[in-house]
């Protein structure tokens, strides 16, 4: 994790995320949840940013998740992505990303930055079996909302 390095004019305090937990590995089209707890003291958290960077491509446009009122102070809750792309069929068996993912309240301060790597492998054994770390391991962890990326692959 990064220290928040965002200037901050607006004499209000930045969101500041404060535990995270996301696997590592899996299949071309693992559904990937990327678990976030984060607070702001000033109870105005906006929305999520999400950059995915895969290597070999480039960065994508930032992906924005609206939050909704109850989350503005304090929430815990993950972001899924369905990596299966409508934009190709196929992703090279270990095509490695990065997520970048912060959170901006509503006078623009962004919290601290938190960093993801992924790798596409197809023989990643029960990719869905995993123990969640507390907070996130309770069973009523709600979903935030949907990262809508698509990959591009061209055949060289």
């Amino acid at each position: 994790m990064k220290e928040v390095k965002i200037q901050n004019n607006s004499g209000t305090k930045e969101p500041i995320i404060t535990r995270t937990f996301a696997v590592d590995k899996g299949h071309y089209g693992y559904i990937w949840k990327i678990y976030i707890e984060a607070e702001d003291p000033d109870r105005d958290m906006d929305k999520i940013a999400v950059v995915v960077d895969q290597m070999g491509y480039g960065s994508y446009p930032t992906d924005w998740t609206i939050l909704k009122p109850q989350y503005r102070k304090h929430f815990i809750g993950y972001l899924q992505w369905n990596t299966f792309s409508s934009k190709t069929s196929f992703l090279p068996e270990w095509t490695r990303i990065t997520m970048k993912v912060s959170i901006f309240d509503k006078a623009g301060n962004e919290s601290n930055e938190v960093v993801f790597p992924f790798t596409f492998e197809s023989g990643v054994k029960n990719q869905y079996e995993y123990q969640l770390p507390a907070p996130f391991d309770q069973s009523d962890i709600p979903r935030l909302g949907h990262i809508m990326v698509d990959f591009y692959y061209e055949v060289r």
